[in-house]
């Protein structure tokens, strides 16, 4: 899908707050709500826009350890890749998850109450799965840019 100037401007104005009226919106941007409503909807049709949701903060919910998991598996077989990922979707405590290039096959982003239940996620369940040969940690000390508005 080709955006546009009015489409980026409705994308950025979402991004900001996903909870702004379609009357509100539909203002901000010189359009009918109607039209904004066929607009906005073509956007989502198209995977542009792929879901709403809030930003919740992890230390308000009780997560005050935050880290970043570099891991290397030992065989790159399919039944052990495809265990590695359906037990890191199934894990709450792993947020987040890419494959990678480079050093490491995948970056995990990781979530616990403290240390402690951290090293509980390690030994109880990432050095368990059959394909793991090795994890390093990165704490994160401050979080300096993150849930930035997606610019085109």
């Amino acid at each position: 899908m080709k955006l546009d100037d009015r489409d980026r401007r409705i994308l950025s104005l979402l991004q900001a707050d996903c909870r702004i009226s379609n009357a509100d919106l539909a203002e901000a941007v010189g359009m009918s709500p109607s039209a904004l409503w066929r607009r906005v909807r073509s956007l989502e049709e198209a995977g542009v826009i792929a879901r709403y949701g809030a930003v919740v903060v992890p230390k308000a919910m009780g997560l005050a350890f935050e880290a970043l998991v570099q891991v290397n598996l030992t065989r790159h077989a399919p039944e052990h890749l495809t265990e590695f990922i359906r037990a890191v979707e199934g894990n709450p405590h792993v947020v987040e998850c890419y494959a990678t290039t480079g050093q490491a096959d995948y970056h995990l982003r990781v979530l616990a109450p403290d240390l402690e239940a951290y090293n509980h996620f390690l030994e109880r369940f990432l050095f368990r799965l059959a394909g793991v040969a090795s994890a390093q940690t990165h704490v994160i000390l401050r979080t300096v840019k993150r849930d930035a508005p997606v610019v085109p």
